[in-house]
Protein backbone atom coordinates (compact mmCIF):
# COMPACT_ATOMS: atom_id res chain seq x y z
CA UNK A 1 0.00 0.00 0.00
CA UNK A 2 1.44 3.53 -0.80
CA UNK A 3 0.67 6.54 0.67
CA UNK A 4 -2.76 8.06 -0.95
CA UNK A 5 -2.40 10.64 -3.48
CA UNK A 6 -5.57 13.31 -4.32
CA UNK A 7 -7.74 11.26 -6.07
CA UNK A 8 -11.27 10.56 -5.75
CA UNK A 9 -11.24 8.30 -2.77
CA UNK A 10 -14.01 8.33 -0.51
CA UNK A 11 -13.90 9.43 3.00
CA UNK A 12 -14.32 7.41 6.52
CA UNK A 13 -16.51 9.45 8.78
CA UNK A 14 -13.73 9.48 11.26
CA UNK A 15 -11.00 10.86 8.05
CA UNK A 16 -10.39 13.99 9.82
CA UNK A 17 -9.90 11.47 13.57
CA UNK A 18 -7.42 9.34 11.89
CA UNK A 19 -5.09 12.40 10.58
CA UNK A 20 -5.25 13.97 13.77
CA UNK A 21 -3.17 10.72 15.70
CA UNK A 22 -1.16 10.77 12.37
CA UNK A 23 -2.82 7.75 11.21
CA UNK A 24 -1.37 6.95 7.56
CA UNK A 25 -3.80 7.00 5.58
CA UNK A 26 -3.78 4.85 2.21
CA UNK A 27 -6.12 3.99 -0.05
CA UNK A 28 -8.35 0.78 0.34
CA UNK A 29 -11.79 -0.56 -0.90
CA UNK A 30 -12.09 3.22 -2.38
CA UNK A 31 -11.51 5.10 0.70
CA UNK A 32 -8.73 6.57 2.56
CA UNK A 33 -8.06 4.40 5.54
CA UNK A 34 -5.25 4.19 8.18
CA UNK A 35 -2.68 1.64 7.80
CA UNK A 36 -0.84 2.35 10.20
CA UNK A 37 -0.10 4.70 13.41
CA UNK A 38 2.73 3.51 15.57
CA UNK A 39 3.63 0.38 13.41
CA UNK A 40 2.30 -2.83 12.70
CA UNK A 41 3.92 -5.13 14.54
CA UNK A 42 3.56 -2.63 17.76
CA UNK A 43 -0.20 -2.22 17.29
CA UNK A 44 -0.84 -6.24 16.43
CA UNK A 45 0.66 -6.85 19.65
CA UNK A 46 -1.30 -4.26 21.45
CA UNK A 47 -4.69 -6.02 20.59
CA UNK A 48 -3.68 -9.01 21.56
CA UNK A 49 -2.86 -7.99 24.64
CA UNK A 50 -5.16 -5.19 25.40
CA UNK A 51 -8.02 -3.67 23.37
CA UNK A 52 -7.49 -2.60 19.56
CA UNK A 53 -9.99 0.13 18.07
CA UNK A 54 -10.59 -0.39 14.21
CA UNK A 55 -12.66 1.80 12.02
CA UNK A 56 -14.34 -0.57 9.24
CA UNK A 57 -16.88 1.75 8.37
CA UNK A 58 -16.21 1.15 4.65
CA UNK A 59 -18.05 -2.43 5.24
CA UNK A 60 -21.35 -2.19 3.74
CA UNK A 61 -24.17 -2.79 5.79
CA UNK A 62 -27.78 -3.30 4.16
CA UNK A 63 -30.88 -4.73 5.91
CA UNK A 64 -33.30 -6.73 3.74
CA UNK A 65 -36.92 -7.17 5.00
CA UNK A 66 -37.65 -10.42 6.94
CA UNK A 67 -40.81 -11.48 4.21
CA UNK A 68 -37.51 -12.01 1.81
CA UNK A 69 -36.41 -14.79 3.59
CA UNK A 70 -36.91 -17.69 0.80
CA UNK A 71 -35.47 -15.24 -2.23
CA UNK A 72 -32.44 -14.76 0.21
CA UNK A 73 -31.74 -18.10 0.22
CA UNK A 74 -31.50 -18.42 -3.00
CA UNK A 75 -28.02 -16.94 -2.57
CA UNK A 76 -26.92 -17.77 0.49
CA UNK A 77 -26.05 -21.37 1.38
CA UNK A 78 -27.32 -20.49 4.95
CA UNK A 79 -30.41 -21.85 6.72
CA UNK A 80 -32.14 -18.54 7.38
CA UNK A 81 -35.40 -20.08 8.18
CA UNK A 82 -33.50 -21.77 11.16
CA UNK A 83 -31.80 -18.95 12.76
CA UNK A 84 -32.56 -17.00 15.93
CA UNK A 85 -33.05 -13.52 16.48
CA UNK A 86 -29.59 -11.37 17.35
CA UNK A 87 -27.72 -14.49 16.33
CA UNK A 88 -24.96 -13.48 13.84
CA UNK A 89 -24.01 -15.60 10.80
CA UNK A 90 -20.97 -15.92 8.58
CA UNK A 91 -22.36 -16.73 5.34
CA UNK A 92 -21.50 -16.55 1.71
CA UNK A 93 -23.18 -14.84 -1.58
CA UNK A 94 -22.33 -17.32 -4.34
CA UNK A 95 -23.09 -16.59 -7.90
CA UNK A 96 -24.57 -19.40 -10.21
CA UNK A 97 -21.76 -21.54 -10.85
CA UNK A 98 -20.91 -21.83 -7.01
CA UNK A 99 -18.59 -18.92 -6.94
CA UNK A 100 -18.11 -17.04 -3.84
CA UNK A 101 -19.33 -13.38 -4.64
CA UNK A 102 -18.48 -12.00 -1.40
CA UNK A 103 -18.25 -13.59 2.40
CA UNK A 104 -20.51 -11.70 4.82
CA UNK A 105 -21.84 -11.79 8.46
CA UNK A 106 -26.40 -11.70 8.50
CA UNK A 107 -28.27 -11.40 11.41
CA UNK A 108 -31.62 -11.52 12.11
CA UNK A 109 -33.31 -8.63 13.82
CA UNK A 110 -36.58 -7.11 14.07
CA UNK A 111 -36.69 -4.69 11.28
CA UNK A 112 -35.14 -7.07 8.79
CA UNK A 113 -32.13 -9.07 7.87
CA UNK A 114 -28.74 -7.08 8.58
CA UNK A 115 -25.94 -7.92 6.04
CA UNK A 116 -22.25 -6.54 6.97
CA UNK A 117 -21.00 -7.16 3.83
CA UNK A 118 -16.90 -5.88 2.37
CA UNK A 119 -16.39 -2.60 1.54
CA UNK A 120 -14.86 -3.36 -2.12
CA UNK A 121 -17.55 -5.70 -3.24
CA UNK A 122 -20.86 -3.68 -1.34
CA UNK A 123 -21.92 -2.23 -4.61
CA UNK A 124 -21.49 -5.14 -6.96
CA UNK A 125 -23.11 -7.63 -3.76
CA UNK A 126 -26.17 -4.51 -4.10
CA UNK A 127 -26.60 -5.07 -7.81
CA UNK A 128 -26.88 -9.01 -6.87
CA UNK A 129 -29.60 -8.62 -4.77
CA UNK A 130 -31.66 -6.03 -6.64
CA UNK A 131 -30.70 -8.77 -10.43
CA UNK A 132 -32.61 -11.38 -7.05
CA UNK A 133 -35.67 -8.78 -7.43
CA UNK A 134 -34.64 -8.64 -3.69
CA UNK A 135 -35.60 -4.86 -1.81
CA UNK A 136 -33.20 -3.55 0.43
CA UNK A 137 -31.69 -0.84 2.58
CA UNK A 138 -27.94 0.68 2.25
CA UNK A 139 -27.50 2.34 5.86
CA UNK A 140 -25.02 4.47 4.75
CA UNK A 141 -25.09 7.27 7.43
CA UNK A 142 -23.98 4.56 9.72
CA UNK A 143 -20.32 3.84 10.96
CA UNK A 144 -18.91 0.31 11.94
CA UNK A 145 -15.85 0.12 14.56
CA UNK A 146 -14.54 -3.12 15.59
CA UNK A 147 -12.78 -3.19 19.37
CA UNK A 148 -11.10 -6.00 19.41
CA UNK A 149 -8.53 -8.09 22.04
CA UNK A 150 -8.54 -9.39 25.90
CA UNK A 151 -9.56 -6.31 27.31
CA UNK A 152 -12.42 -4.85 24.52
CA UNK A 153 -15.21 -6.39 26.11
CA UNK A 154 -14.32 -4.69 29.88
CA UNK A 155 -13.92 -1.52 28.38
CA UNK A 156 -17.22 -1.20 26.39
CA UNK A 157 -19.11 -2.75 29.44
CA UNK A 158 -18.22 0.55 30.99
CA UNK A 159 -20.80 2.45 28.82
CA UNK A 160 -22.47 0.31 27.73
CA UNK A 161 -24.26 -2.23 30.13
CA UNK A 162 -24.74 -5.50 29.38
CA UNK A 163 -22.78 -5.92 26.52
CA UNK A 164 -20.87 -8.45 28.92
CA UNK A 165 -23.37 -10.62 29.29
CA UNK A 166 -23.14 -11.41 25.40
CA UNK A 167 -21.69 -14.67 24.25
CA UNK A 168 -19.43 -14.86 21.04
CA UNK A 169 -21.69 -14.45 17.96
CA UNK A 170 -24.63 -13.09 19.90
CA UNK A 171 -25.70 -9.75 19.45
CA UNK A 172 -28.39 -6.60 20.57
CA UNK A 173 -29.11 -3.02 20.39
CA UNK A 174 -27.56 -1.08 23.41
CA UNK A 175 -27.09 2.62 24.73
CA UNK A 176 -23.78 3.30 24.48
CA UNK A 177 -22.50 6.44 26.05
CA UNK A 178 -26.12 7.77 25.06
CA UNK A 179 -26.11 6.79 21.20
CA UNK A 180 -28.02 3.91 19.73
CA UNK A 181 -25.84 1.36 18.85
CA UNK A 182 -26.05 -2.22 17.66
CA UNK A 183 -22.65 -4.18 19.07
CA UNK A 184 -22.49 -7.93 18.49
CA UNK A 185 -19.71 -9.69 19.69
CA UNK A 186 -17.33 -11.10 17.00
CA UNK A 187 -14.69 -9.62 14.89
CA UNK A 188 -11.90 -10.71 12.15
CA UNK A 189 -8.91 -10.94 14.71
CA UNK A 190 -9.25 -14.33 16.56
CA UNK A 191 -9.46 -12.09 19.60
CA UNK A 192 -12.99 -11.94 22.20
CA UNK A 193 -14.05 -7.94 21.46
CA UNK A 194 -17.34 -6.43 19.85
CA UNK A 195 -18.16 -4.94 16.01
CA UNK A 196 -20.11 -1.74 16.78
CA UNK A 197 -22.86 -0.05 14.52
CA UNK A 198 -23.49 3.31 15.37
CA UNK A 199 -24.85 6.56 13.56
CA UNK A 200 -21.66 8.43 11.89
CA UNK A 201 -22.41 11.44 12.88
CA UNK A 202 -21.81 9.83 16.85
CA UNK A 203 -18.62 8.35 15.32
CA UNK A 204 -16.38 10.81 16.60
CA UNK A 205 -17.85 10.85 20.24
CA UNK A 206 -17.48 6.96 20.28
CA UNK A 207 -14.29 6.47 19.09
CA UNK A 208 -12.92 9.35 21.78
CA UNK A 209 -15.20 7.46 24.59
CA UNK A 210 -13.22 4.21 23.74
CA UNK A 211 -9.66 5.59 22.84
CA UNK A 212 -9.83 7.45 26.30
CA UNK A 213 -9.46 4.10 28.44
CA UNK A 214 -5.98 3.77 28.80
CA UNK A 215 -6.48 0.06 27.65
CA UNK A 216 -7.12 1.09 23.98
CA UNK A 217 -5.28 2.10 20.99
CA UNK A 218 -6.30 2.93 17.64
CA UNK A 219 -5.37 -0.06 15.09
CA UNK A 220 -4.33 0.48 11.15
CA UNK A 221 -5.28 -2.07 8.23
CA UNK A 222 -1.64 -3.87 8.44
CA UNK A 223 -2.45 -5.13 11.93
CA UNK A 224 -5.79 -6.37 10.97
CA UNK A 225 -4.34 -8.05 8.37
CA UNK A 226 -1.67 -9.79 10.22
CA UNK A 227 -4.44 -10.69 12.97
CA UNK A 228 -6.30 -12.54 10.20
CA UNK A 229 -3.93 -14.21 9.21
CA UNK A 230 -2.53 -15.27 12.30
CA UNK A 231 -6.72 -16.19 13.03
CA UNK A 232 -6.52 -18.39 9.34
CA UNK A 233 -9.52 -15.82 8.46
CA UNK A 234 -9.74 -15.76 5.10
CA UNK A 235 -9.77 -11.88 2.68
CA UNK A 236 -12.31 -11.35 0.25
CA UNK A 237 -10.54 -10.71 -2.93
CA UNK A 238 -7.37 -12.59 -2.15
CA UNK A 239 -8.47 -16.27 -0.56
CA UNK A 240 -11.54 -15.86 -1.86
CA UNK A 241 -13.25 -14.34 -5.07
CA UNK A 242 -15.90 -16.04 -7.34
CA UNK A 243 -13.95 -19.02 -9.16
CA UNK A 244 -13.68 -20.09 -5.35
CA UNK A 245 -16.26 -22.58 -4.04
CA UNK A 246 -17.17 -23.01 -0.51
CA UNK A 247 -15.37 -26.54 -0.32
CA UNK A 248 -12.49 -25.14 -1.84
CA UNK A 249 -12.09 -22.52 0.61
CA UNK A 250 -12.90 -24.61 3.57
CA UNK A 251 -16.18 -23.00 4.49
CA UNK A 252 -17.84 -26.22 4.90
CA UNK A 253 -19.60 -24.84 8.04
CA UNK A 254 -21.34 -22.22 6.05
CA UNK A 255 -23.58 -25.09 3.84
CA UNK A 256 -26.43 -25.62 6.89
CA UNK A 257 -27.32 -29.47 7.02
CA UNK A 258 -31.11 -28.85 5.47
CA UNK A 259 -29.20 -27.09 2.75
CA UNK A 260 -26.87 -29.61 1.68
CA UNK A 261 -30.37 -31.76 1.89
CA UNK A 262 -32.28 -29.69 -0.36
CA UNK A 263 -29.90 -27.64 -2.23
CA UNK A 264 -32.00 -25.04 -3.57
CA UNK A 265 -28.81 -21.84 -3.52
CA UNK A 266 -26.60 -20.82 -6.20
CA UNK A 267 -24.46 -23.15 -7.46
CA UNK A 268 -25.84 -25.90 -5.33
CA UNK A 269 -25.21 -28.33 -7.83
CA UNK A 270 -21.84 -27.50 -7.98
CA UNK A 271 -21.18 -27.35 -4.20
CA UNK A 272 -23.32 -30.17 -3.51
CA UNK A 273 -20.92 -32.90 -5.60
CA UNK A 274 -17.86 -31.08 -4.21
CA UNK A 275 -19.11 -32.02 -0.64
CA UNK A 276 -19.72 -35.68 -2.48
CA UNK A 277 -16.74 -35.99 -4.16
CA UNK A 278 -14.35 -33.14 -2.94
CA UNK A 279 -13.06 -30.15 -4.68
CA UNK A 280 -9.49 -30.11 -6.81
CA UNK A 281 -7.76 -27.48 -4.52
CA UNK A 282 -8.25 -26.54 -0.71
CA UNK A 283 -7.10 -23.40 0.76
CA UNK A 284 -4.48 -24.32 3.00
CA UNK A 285 -2.46 -22.75 6.14
CA UNK A 286 1.51 -23.09 5.65
CA UNK A 287 4.21 -22.08 7.38
CA UNK A 288 7.93 -20.83 5.77
CA UNK A 289 11.47 -22.08 6.97
CA UNK A 290 13.42 -18.93 7.63
CA UNK A 291 12.38 -15.01 8.23
CA UNK A 292 11.68 -13.69 5.10
CA UNK A 293 7.70 -13.64 4.22
CA UNK A 294 6.27 -15.19 1.02
CA UNK A 295 3.55 -13.27 -0.82
CA UNK A 296 0.31 -13.30 -2.36
CA UNK A 297 1.09 -14.64 -6.14
CA UNK A 298 3.98 -16.64 -5.03
CA UNK A 299 4.12 -20.44 -6.62
CA UNK A 300 3.62 -23.58 -4.53
CA UNK A 301 5.39 -26.26 -6.12
CA UNK A 302 5.75 -29.81 -4.56
CA UNK A 303 8.39 -31.60 -3.82
CA UNK A 304 9.41 -32.43 -7.62
CA UNK A 305 8.92 -29.33 -8.43
CA UNK A 306 5.44 -28.74 -10.21
CA UNK A 307 3.10 -26.16 -9.81
CA UNK A 308 0.54 -27.16 -7.67
CA UNK A 309 -0.77 -23.51 -6.30
CA UNK A 310 -0.76 -20.30 -5.59
CA UNK A 311 0.05 -17.66 -2.57
CA UNK A 312 -3.13 -15.84 -1.75
CA UNK A 313 -1.82 -13.76 1.72
CA UNK A 314 1.75 -14.08 3.01
CA UNK A 315 3.00 -12.16 6.07
CA UNK A 316 5.52 -12.04 8.70
CA UNK A 317 3.96 -13.68 12.08
CA UNK A 318 4.33 -10.68 15.35
CA UNK A 319 2.77 -13.36 17.78
CA UNK A 320 5.25 -16.76 16.41
CA UNK A 321 7.93 -13.96 15.08
CA UNK A 322 7.86 -16.67 11.66
CA UNK A 323 6.67 -16.20 8.45
CA UNK A 324 2.98 -17.69 7.52
CA UNK A 325 0.75 -17.48 4.78
CA UNK A 326 -2.51 -19.29 3.00
CA UNK A 327 -2.76 -20.33 -0.57
CA UNK A 328 -4.71 -23.01 -3.02
CA UNK A 329 -2.70 -26.57 -3.35
CA UNK A 330 -4.14 -29.79 -5.06
CA UNK A 331 -6.20 -31.28 -2.22
CA UNK A 332 -3.92 -34.15 -2.18
CA UNK A 333 -0.93 -32.11 -1.11
CA UNK A 334 -3.38 -30.54 1.75
CA UNK A 335 -2.49 -32.70 4.95
CA UNK A 336 -0.66 -30.94 7.70
CA UNK A 337 2.90 -31.77 7.87
CA UNK A 338 2.99 -31.98 3.73
CA UNK A 339 6.28 -30.14 2.62
CA UNK A 340 6.08 -27.69 -0.44
CA UNK A 341 8.34 -25.36 -2.19
CA UNK A 342 7.28 -21.81 -2.57
CA UNK A 343 9.12 -20.06 -5.43
CA UNK A 344 8.89 -15.86 -5.41
CA UNK A 345 10.91 -13.81 -7.95
CA UNK A 346 13.22 -16.92 -8.72
CA UNK A 347 13.80 -17.29 -5.29
CA UNK A 348 12.81 -20.58 -3.55
CA UNK A 349 11.56 -21.72 0.07
CA UNK A 350 10.87 -24.73 2.07
CA UNK A 351 7.53 -24.33 3.46
CA UNK A 352 5.22 -27.21 5.08
CA UNK A 353 0.93 -26.90 5.23
CA UNK A 354 0.33 -26.43 8.95
CA UNK A 355 -3.16 -26.85 10.67
CA UNK A 356 -5.32 -23.51 10.83
CA UNK A 357 -5.34 -21.14 12.98
CA UNK A 358 -1.90 -20.57 13.32
CA UNK A 359 -2.79 -18.80 16.44
CA UNK A 360 -6.00 -19.90 19.08
CA UNK A 361 -8.61 -17.92 18.65
CA UNK A 362 -9.58 -16.50 21.77
CA UNK A 363 -13.38 -15.89 21.48
CA UNK A 364 -15.84 -15.60 24.36
CA UNK A 365 -18.10 -19.15 24.34
CA UNK A 366 -21.16 -18.81 25.78
CA UNK A 367 -21.25 -19.62 29.70
CA UNK A 368 -17.69 -18.64 30.33
CA UNK A 369 -17.04 -15.34 32.05
CA UNK A 370 -16.43 -12.42 30.47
Amino acid sequence: MADVPDTELATLPLDAWHRARNGRMVPFAGYHMPVQYEGIIAEHRWTRSHAGLFDVSHMGQLIVPLDATATLETLLPGDLQAMSEARPKYSLLLNPTGGIVDDLMITKRPDGWYLVVNGATKHGDMDVLRAAGLAFTYLADQALLALQGPDAVAVIAAHAPGVSELGFMQAGAFDLGGVQAWISRSGYTGEDGVEISIPASAADAIADLLLADERVRPIGLGARDSLRLEAGLPLYGHDLDETTTPVAADLLFAINKRRRAEGGFAGSDRILAELEQGAITRRVGFTVEGRQPVREGARILDVEGNEVGRVTSGGFSPSLEAPIGMGYVATHLAEPGTALTLEQRGKLFSAAVARLPFVPHNYHRKGKTA
